[in-house]
């Protein structure tokens, strides 16, 4: 191809009448961009070849392209001539020129970070910082505050039923997670994983690196938990007191390892009752976690049928600390002891003790005295399904402010020769500090009943009883005894009536806030059964 001089460029730049008369395409246009004016280069192209040009007009020739400069404007003389104008004052939003959306700008930063803490502590922190970051740069510096950060809960998108998909979500939420952990978990003290399938084990070694101050985790359903992960956990988080392995696959020597290495410190435990969980109870026997407060030991979705032998003295040696005792929905035998052999010495600090299940135990008098023969702090105490309890034995007890009472028998009082009487030994040991009474399912009379529930009524000295919730379903309750503890106790908001046949029709069901309590009572009064 001849070399094409600038005079040639310049023609071809300045083109026809009829070319310019015409739309420039879009084609035109993105080799115009690629040498914009006032660059000193031209573009050319042809035979498919792009050639660039120095500009060689004269500076003189392009002169008539610039914009004319602005005159300078004249000096004022005068005295007035030293004094700077004044500016002119800035008019304020009114209210027809709308709102004022620069108002997140102006809250000090402290005063968000506040506010946002009071959303985190009612919803969580995800997805509400999330999606507030990207309001503004002020609110994306309130959110990345690592104290709005102190509880996070982490499960990745369940995906149907294909193993394939859910760890694609496990693995896309990791991904997020290298990021946000050191970024933003600086101050994490609670965190809880859900459904995490396959991936465990590298979120936990981010916790473990960037997380120093984690106090509670929670696995709950959680596959491929090793011992090296919880172990590496308790070695980094020296402040890990807590551990929640609810309906989690975890291994009894992973726990264990776990209790030795962090044993001395732990405070709270919950466990799925599986074939290993006796040896998990057999480190807490040992003294492993003396310091320890609360035990939890239920069922999972599948029940166990294989019944839990418990020795009751060994536990109380083991953990002396504890307050609070949960074996729930288990069918558990307590070890015997030999005769001759001394009392425990029981759970002092014992508060709460829950022993429900939903069919027939082995709990009985004698080993609830063993339980409890050493717990006058206890506050709560949950004996539902336990039909073997009399009230006789629960006079015996040594506490003396126990504020929840749940005696009730769901389903599984058929074929069982249940207590007619006693009803009243409880109310009467009780009565001034009882909030929740269960007596559901319970064989007492009538009579027995309303002598109960009359100690309510008797209170002295003007004082009200601290009854709220009172649950008497299936039991032969009168309608002159619930109007009379309905009168006598104002602050009474729950009340069950289900399946108790001594009732009119229409009024047996559960009542749920004052108002219902108090349709309940009008009705009561005015019906015929009740003026009998």
């Amino acid at each position: 191809m001849a070399p094409v001089s600038s005079g040639q460029v310049r023609r071809r730049g300045r083109g026809s009448k009829r070319a310019d008369s015409r739309a420039r395409s879009a084609e035109d246009w993105w080799w115009d961009s690629l040498a914009p004016r006032g660059s000193g280069y031209h573009l050319l192209q042809a035979d498919s070849m792009l050639l660039v040009l120095p500009d060689l007009e004269p500076t003189r020739a392009r002169a008539h392209r610039r914009a004319p400069r602005r005159a300078p404007r004249p000096l004022a003389r005068g005295p007035t001539a030293a004094a700077k104008p004044k500016a002119k004052p800035r008019p304020e939003p009114s209210a027809d020129q709308g709102p004022d959306y620069g108002w997140g700008d102006r809250i000090p930063l402290e005063v968000l970070v506040y506010i946002f803490g009071l959303l985190v502590a009612a919803h969580g922190p995800m997805p509400f910082l999330s999606r507030a970051a990207r309001v503004c740069r002020r609110w994306h510096e309130a959110t990345s505050h690592p104290a709005l950060w102190h509880t996070v809960t982490l499960s990745p998108m369940l995906v149907g039923r294909a193993s394939k998909g859910n760890l694609k979500a496990e693995k896309k939420l990791l991904a997020s997670l290298e990021w946000l952990i050191p970024n933003r978990f600086s101050q994490l003290q609670r965190l809880t994983l859900i459904h995490w399938k396959s991936q465990v084990h590298p979120v936990l070694e981010l916790v473990s690196k960037f997380c120093p101050r984690l106090t509670f985790l929670k696995l709950s359903d959680c596959h491929n938990v090793t011992a090296d992960t919880l172990v590496m956990l308790a070695k980094a988080c020296s402040e890990l007191h807590s551990l929640d392995l609810h309906h989690s696959m975890v291994e009894s020597t992973a726990v264990v390892n776990f209790l030795e290495e962090a044993g001395s410190r732990m405070r709270k435990l919950w466990l799925t009752y599986s074939s290993q969980t006796t040896a998990i109870l057999g480190a807490l026997l040992g003294s492993c976690c003396p310091q320890l407060q609360v035990l939890e030991v239920s069922t999972g979705m599948n029940c166990n049928s294989t019944p839990l032998q418990l020795p009751v003295e060994a536990l109380q040696k083991g953990c002396p600390r504890l307050q609070v005792l949960r074996l729930l929905n288990l069918i558990w035998l307590p070890k015997p002891c030999g005769r001759g052999v001394p009392q425990g010495p029981g759970f002092p600090n014992l508060e709460e003790l829950c022993l429900a299940g939903s069919s027939c135990n082995f709990v009985s008098n004698e080993v609830l005295g063993r339980l409890l023969h050493c717990s006058p702090k206890l506050r709560l105490l949950d004996l539902r399904g336990c039909a073997r309890i009399t009230p006789s034995g629960l006079c015996d007890l040594p506490c003396q402010e126990l504020e929840q009472l749940y005696l009730g028998l769901y389903g599984i009082s058929e074929g069982l020769t249940l207590a007619k009487k006693g009803s009243p030994l409880l109310t009467q040991k009780w009565y001034h500090t009882l909030r929740e009474l269960d007596f559901s399912g319970q064989g007492f009379s009538e009579k027995d009943l309303e002598q109960a529930l009359a100690v309510f009524s008797g209170t002295s000295g003007g004082l009200h009883p601290a009854l709220c919730s009172l649950n008497l379903r299936g039991t032969r309750v009168t309608p002159s005894t619930v109007s009379s503890v309905i009168s006598s106790c104002p602050g009474l908001l729950y009340l069950n009536l289900e399946s108790c046949r001594c009732l009119p029709r229409g009024l047996k069901r559960a009542y749920r806030g004052l108002e219902e309590v108090q349709w309940c009572l009008e009705q009561l009064l005015t019906s015929p059964l009740s003026s009998t």
